[in-house]
């Protein structure tokens, strides 16, 4: 999430490039499905979980997942799917970018040799640990609380936030984000994932979950 200021009634931003912009690497028709139907079907039930709970139209995107065991008991699995699909394709439509031969810089280029050793180790792990997602979900590069880079996975929408981790990027490993261009070859996907792959974008997050940490 870029906008820390996201609440209630929530919306579906445009993508921050035209749907065919990640072609030949992620199809366009896939793109359109993936944004304007399941994303915003994901916004649409959100907004109709919480539409009658009007204490917590102001809290934050992040503020509810953060706190989901805090919510009515009644409208925590709502959130928890509805408020987790957002959260994590808004983070995924981000973090990806056309392709230009992007690499990891700066700190984050630091982080990634000295806990994986070299680029090529890390994206293997990476796509290990894509491959591992039994079902549906994600995985994740994130910044454990004690700095760290670490890679992880989730189920379903379920996000690595209420576990005090701060995302840098995800990997969408649902079959929606690759069945019409990739069929089932869920690691061929992976393998066009890693060029279009936003490392600007994942150098600011990172700098800014190191300095939250």
């Amino acid at each position: 999430m870029t906008n820390l200021t996201y609440h209630y009634p929530f919306t579906n931003p445009p993508l921050p490039y035209a749907y065919q912009a990640l072609e030949p690497y992620i199809d366009e028709k896939t793109m359109k499905l993936h944004h304007d139907r399941h994303l915003q079907t994901y916004v649409d039930n959100l907004n109709k979980a919480l539409a009658d709970y009007s204490r917590f139209h102001n809290w934050t995107l992040e503020q509810l997942l953060y706190n989901i065991a805090s919510l009515p008991e009644e409208i925590q699995t709502a959130v928890r799917n509805n408020g987790g699909g957002v959260y994590n394709h808004l983070l995924y439509f981000t973090g990806l970018a056309p392709a230009s031969n992007q690499m990891p810089t700066g700190a984050l280029a630091d982080a990634i040799r000295r806990e994986y050793g070299s680029l090529d180790a890390f994206l293997k792990k990476l796509k290990e640990a894509a491959l591992s997602v039994f079902g549906s979900g994600y995985a994740w590069l994130v910044v454990a609380a004690d700095g760290s880079l670490m890679i992880t996975t989730t189920k379903n929408q379920d996000t690595p936030l209420p576990l005090g981790l701060c995302p840098v990027f995800n990997l969408d490993v649902w079959e929606h984000a690759y069945y019409l261009k990739h069929y089932n070859l869920r690691a061929d996907y992976i393998d066009d994932l890693f060029h279009v792959i936003n490392w600007e974008q994942a150098g600011q997050r990172y700098m800014t979950c190191f300095q939250m940490q």
